[in-house]
Order: structure tokens, then sequence, then C-alpha cells
């Protein structure tokens, strides 16, 4: 029964600590809906004693060398690649992404974690002698306090990795909110790191819903927020944050389109935008949302297209056969079956529809691709963070980038073409973050920013890469002279 699932301890001030008294919301596997476990609704007291444990581990963390610091994630990271078998299937349980998808993302916070390591080497400053006679100034960074991620469900491992090592060993204390739809990941990240012998309060878990999450950006003890989610709670987030004095980055919504020419290699194209759209059940920020396919090539491209789409596999992500998963929940299945209901008012046509398996009791959903979508239409405009995917016919290459960047969204677009003219016309034109040249899913390496733009981020750095290093640690620059006694 329900009531008898465990409920998630905290991780607070170097203890694991169970929330007496509060309320606690079902955590269900989205393929069978069986309760997994309970997440606790952390209240603002609980809120407040691990942002008063972080501030009181800051000083001691800030002042171990950085090499030490490095070495202790080090030993993380180590533990997390042990690991990294059983955080894959606890995505798939609590997520429903396929096993093959968990494992990509769990590798994609292995390579973050890695890049954590070169911390002796990326917060290095810069310094120059005689500015003026006798005058010698030095830049260094320096930690920027206590962190708050607050994290998705969609990426339970990848994107908290993103965040909490290179935040602790740029030498602050950090304090995860994992999503309460999927905190089963985040759970066994914690263990890991109190493994890897932090200092008490340096690392904090802290569960809850969107109250917690806004108890965290409210609190005046937390100096930044790192945030990924949608495009209204991203906006909220850093208007409230930023209002209160609080560094802020907060990843947002997307709808990123994917231009197809008529030199494409259609062999290798469409796997390439199904993988991308249909990939984590399109509960994604780089799913390919939009094809615009550039006359003449519309017609073979749905062809094919609408083929694969009927044979795609769902299952369980645990089953080998599974192509894709379940919705993370019902009520996420509902509000995606709303949205393609509104495409078929708006005019336009279902080319394809996929099949459930019969009985499935999970939150599964059919894909579907839509042809002879309009770029106004809504389903064309508006993230659905679902399998939907929306054709737009277009008449010329100007066009079609033109398409594309009446979006409000810019987190990523992609091209597919054999032509280098026409690539470089793209790169340089298109208003997104990230960029493919026939790639469908364009996520760069750890070591390289993660950044979308205009309406897909709120902030001017980024998740990933040397700019992340930015956003966690502050300059400060050390000016003076010395006189002769």
């Amino acid at each position: 029964m329900a009531s008898e699932s465990p409920i998630l301890p905290n991780y607070v001030d170097g203890a694991w600590r169970q929330v007496d008294g509060v309320a606690s919301v079902e955590l269900p596997d989205p393929a069978t809906n069986a309760v997994l476990a309970r997440v606790p609704l952390s209240p603002d007291g609980v809120v407040d004693t691990a942002v008063r444990a972080a501030r009181t581990a800051l000083p001691g963390w800030s002042a171990v060398p950085v090499a030490e610091r490095a070495r202790c994630l080090a030993r993380f990271r180590a533990k997390l690649e042990e690991a990294a078998g059983d955080l894959a299937r606890t995505i798939v349980r609590e997520n429903g992404k396929t096993l093959a998808e968990a494992e990509g993302s769990v590798r994609r916070g292995l390579e973050a974690a890695e890049f954590a390591l070169s911390a002796p080497t990326l917060l290095q400053g810069s310094a120059l002698r005689n500015v003026a006679p006798g005058v010698d100034v030095e830049s260094m960074r320096v930690p920027v306090g206590v962190v708050a991620g607050i994290t998705p469900f969609n990426f339970p491992v990848m994107v908290p990795l993103w965040m909490a090592p290179l935040a602790l060993v740029c030498g602050n204390s950090f304090i995860l909110k994992p999503s309460e739809r999927a905190a089963l990941s985040a759970q066994a990240i914690a263990r890991l790191f109190v493994e890897c012998g932090l200092p008490a309060g340096a690392f904090g878990l802290v569960h809850g819903a969107a109250a917690t999450a806004s108890a965290l950006v409210a609190h005046p003890g937390v100096d930044a927020i790192a945030f990924v989610g949608s495009a209204p709670a991203a906006k909220e987030v850093y208007t409230r944050a930023a209002a209160g004095g609080k560094r802020v980055l907060a990843l947002a919504g997307a709808k990123n389109h994917l231009l197809v020419l008529p030199d494409a290699d259609l062999d290798r194209t469409v796997p390439a935008i199904l993988s991308s759209a249909f990939g984590s059940a399109g509960e994604r920020c780089l799913a390919a949302s939009v094809v615009v396919a550039v006359d003449p090539v519309g017609d073979e491209l749905v062809r094919r297209l609408a083929e694969k789409v009927r044979s795609l596999r769902l299952g369980a992500g645990g089953d080998a056969e599974s192509e894709m998963g379940p919705l993370i929940r019902g009520e996420h299945r509902a509000r995606v079956e709303e949205w393609i209901r509104r495409g078929e008012a708006e005019g336009a046509q279902i080319a394809a529809r996929g099949v459930i398996p019969p009985g499935s009791p999970g939150n599964f959903l059919a894909p579907v691709l839509f042809d002879r979508v309009r770029p106004e239409m809504a389903v064309a405009q508006e993230e659905i963070f679902g399998p939907v995917l929306c054709v737009v016919r277009s008449p010329s290459l100007g066009d079609a980038i033109d398409v594309a960047n009446r979006s409000r969204f810019g987190n990523a677009a992609s091209i597919f073409t054999a032509d280098g003219r026409s690539a470089r016309e793209f790169t340089e034109r298109i208003e997104a973050g990230m960029v493919g040249v026939n790639i469908g899913v364009p996520a760069p390496p750890a070591f390289f920013p993660f950044v979308g733009w205009k309406g897909s981020v709120y902030g001017d750095l980024a998740a990933t890469g040397r700019e992340s290093v930015l956003f966690y640690t502050r300059p400060k620059t050390v000016v003076s002279r010395w006189f002769a006694r």
C-alpha cells in the first residue's frame, strides 16, 4: 500500500534526517504506476537548517586547498563510476527512460564530474607587476558562497552532476533540491557525496516540491541559484532570486528546429530526427520539436518518418526491446494529449501515430507526427515536452531559417545537408545557443558551454564548461604597493 512506502530522508548538516509530521507525495514508476517511495515536502524550517549548516561549513571548506578539494571530488567521481549501472537502473525505474538512454545520461554526468577535477587549472587567476611604479595587481576567482541547485525530473543524475561537483570543487557549499518526481537518483548521488569525505554541511539534500524550492530561492543565506526547468518556472525563479541580490542561472524551455535540405542523406537524417524527437519520450530540452523541410524534400521525408513512427516499440525502460518509454506522470500525458487535440483543431494533419502495447498500465502515449503545420500554430510555437513532432514545409533555406528564428526560444537547432555553404549560412544566422550540422541532438560535452539563447535561459552564463566556473565563482582583484622600511 502507498502508506507503507518508505519516506525519503533529507541529508542535512552531515546526517540523514527524516522529516516527521509533514505531507509527502508518492513517487511512482511511470511504466507501472507502482509506488516506489514517498517524498517529504520539506518545510521552511528544514530549508533554514540546511542553509545555516551550509553557511557554517563554507569558511572551512573554501579554505581547503583547491588540489585537496579536487582529490575529494576525484573520490566521488570514482564512486560514481562504480555506481553507474545502479544509477542508470534507478533512472529507468523512476523516470521511465530506456536503459540505453539512462546509461547515456549517466555518462554525461560522469563527464561533468571529470571536468570539475580540472579545478586547479580552471581556478587560476592572473597577475601583472608594475601597473604603476611599485604597484602590482592580482586577480583571482573565489567561491560565490552557498549555492542551491534546483533540478528537473527528466535528467535526475546528469543535471545535478552538472552543478554539484563543480560548485563544490570551486569552494562553495551546495544544497540540492531535486524534483519530487525523480528523487531516488538524487538520494543515490547524495550517498556517494557522503562517502567521499566532504565536511558536514558542505553538501545538503533537501526534498520537496515548489514550496521547498521557493524557500531556497527566498532564503537570505543562499548566494546563488542554479535551476533547470520549465520556462514559466525559470522566469519566476530568476525574477525572485535576482530581486534578492542572488546570482542566478535558470535554464528554461525550448522549441528546437531541425532543418532538412533536399540534398540531405535521408538514410542517416531520418534516424537522427526520430532519436531526437522521441528519445526520452520527448521529455528533454534538446528534443526536436519542429522539422522544417525545404522543398522538395518534404513528401519523401514525411513518408519515411511516418513509417518509422508507426513502428516505434513502446514499453518499460527495462525491456531491451523498448525504443520509447512512458511519460513521467498521468497528468503530463493528459496535457500532451490536449496539445495533440489542439494541433488537429488548428489544422495540422496527423501523418502518423504510434501504437501503445495492449494492456500497458503506465503513462504511455503513442508518438505523433504532424504534417502541414504552419509556423504560427501553437503546436509549432509552444513547448509540448512530449513525443510530438511537427513538420513545417518551407520553400528555401532562407525562409526555413526565418521560421526557426521567429521562435521565442533559442536552445538548439540543427541542419541536415551535404552542402557546406548552406551549413555555414545556417550556423551564422540561426539564433540558438547550441547548433548542429547533421546532428539530431547537438549536446556539447561538459567541457563546452551548455546554454540557450532568448527565452531558453535566464542569466548570461552557461551550465557547463569554463563559463560555469565563472558562475560558481566571483572575481576578486588585489592592488598592492609595498614600501621600503
